[in-house]
């Protein structure tokens, strides 16, 4: 399982529009990962159910900081890699820094992933 990391609430002054974006971006990667034998995960499609179940009011609201971030973190706990995408983002750069020191793979190109060359 790798988790897709890269901006999603970064760079959008928290408008809809771009944030749908930016998860349609990472979404761009997760299909060539499972064709190419991997199980892709975004944090975004567990956090965002979550979130409307939750009662999210509006984005990075109490709930929202409840949820959103801290699912990557224990996603990572069932990760084997990381592939950080481009866009700045401090989630994301998190989510690097935490496989890090949990000691998993981390790549920057999907081309650099087994079996996406």
């Amino acid at each position: 399982m790798i988790l897709i990391a890269g901006p999603y609430r970064s760079g959008t002054n928290d408008d809809p529009a771009l944030m749908s974006r930016n998860l349609r971006a990472l979404e761009a990667v997760a299909l060539p990962l499972y064709r190419a034998g991997h199980i892709p995960m975004i944090g975004e499609w567990v956090a965002l159910p979550l979130l409307a179940t939750a009662g999210a009011k509006q984005i990075g609201d109490q709930v929202w900081e409840e949820i959103l971030y801290p699912v990557a973190d224990r996603l990572l706990w069932k990760c084997d890699a990381v592939l950080r995408i481009a866009g700045a983002s401090k989630g994301a750069d998190n989510d690097v820094r935490l496989a890090l020191e949990r000691g998993l793979k981390v790549y920057h190109r999907i081309e650099d992933v087994p079996g996406c060359s």
